[in-house]
């Protein structure tokens, strides 16, 4: 039976709307509250985390488990933060997301990857759970696992690198990116971390593991901000074929792309800054 009465909070993102007080950093979190559980997907840079989830009357106290999309700074630097409301708790995160990640531009190399040891974050509490494939975590919610890269277009953003065994930098494949599945009564609702594994590959992977279930609602950071002209103009036209009903997109889509999206795909578009609220009745 899909899940009903459902409801998506923004708690962190790089802008804000709603009560004053919130505070926007370039990050995302987001609240999912089920009749049936509670989950918190990634925790921001750790600037916002806590503020706007009280503001936002999101209580980590109730939280039942966590997930973190992917091992980037962005993502999970507001974990500590958290397990001290929640305690001890799952935190699912794909088996690559732990290690030294940068981004590479102009010969620079900036450190990006998660910022506290697994260790320390254990110390607090975090019971992580590694997984690398499709998995459900909870009633009719699911973990999109590893995903295949199958489109021609979608290319890896090449500043992001991370280092191998021989301690050099190489192109970071970001094979742990990972998606948030709830199979709700209007069709799938997908809550997106970046993206990194490409939009398009990921509408794949999960039609293919959920097949003859509609993609109803998307939401989070489509990473399209990087992208060459003709990688966003395929991205878009293999979009239309989905027939999402809701696209709110975020974070690292861009301004720019966020702008075009939003004259593409007209009222089934929004931004989604922190504070927005997404209910699935």
């Amino acid at each position: 039976m899909q899940q009903k009465n459902i409801e998506i909070t923004v708690l962190c993102e790089n802008s804000v709307a709603g009560p004053t007080g919130l505070i926007g950093e370039h990050g995302w979190a987001v609240g999912l509250t089920t009749p049936s559980t509670r989950i918190l997907f990634d925790t921001g840079q750790g600037l916002g985390i806590v503020n706007n989830c009280d503001l936002l009357g999101f209580d980590l106290t109730k939280v039942d488990k966590i997930v973190l999309s992917h091992g980037h700074y962005d993502h999970c630097s507001g974990l500590p933060l958290v397990l001290q409301r929640t305690g001890k708790r799952d935190v699912h995160i794909h088996a690559d997301g732990f290690g030294d990640r940068y981004h590479r531009y102009k010969g620079k190399a900036r450190e990006i990857g998660i910022r506290h040891k697994q260790s320390y974050l254990e110390s607090l509490g975090a019971r992580f759970c590694f997984n690398q494939n499709f998995c459900s975590i909870g009633e009719e919610i699911y973990l999109s696992g590893e995903v295949p890269r199958s489109s021609s277009f979608e290319k890896p953003d090449p500043r992001l690198v991370r280092t191998d065994e021989a301690g050099k930098l190489r192109q970071d494949p970001l094979t742990d990116d990972q998606t948030l599945i709830i199979d709700s009564a209007q069709g799938l609702i997908l809550i997106l971390g970046c993206a990194h594994a490409g939009l398009i590959n990921i509408l794949h992977h999960i039609r293919q593991q959920l097949p003859n279930r509609p993609i109803h609602t998307v939401i989070g950071g489509t990473h399209l901000g990087f992208a060459s002209d003709k990688q966003f103009d395929a991205t878009v036209e293999a979009l239309h074929a989905f027939d999402i009903q809701c696209l709110a997109a975020s974070h690292c889509t861009g301004l720019d792309r966020g702008a075009r999206l939003a004259q593409l795909f007209g009222s089934r578009f929004c931004f989604a800054p922190v504070g927005t609220r997404i209910h699935s009745p």
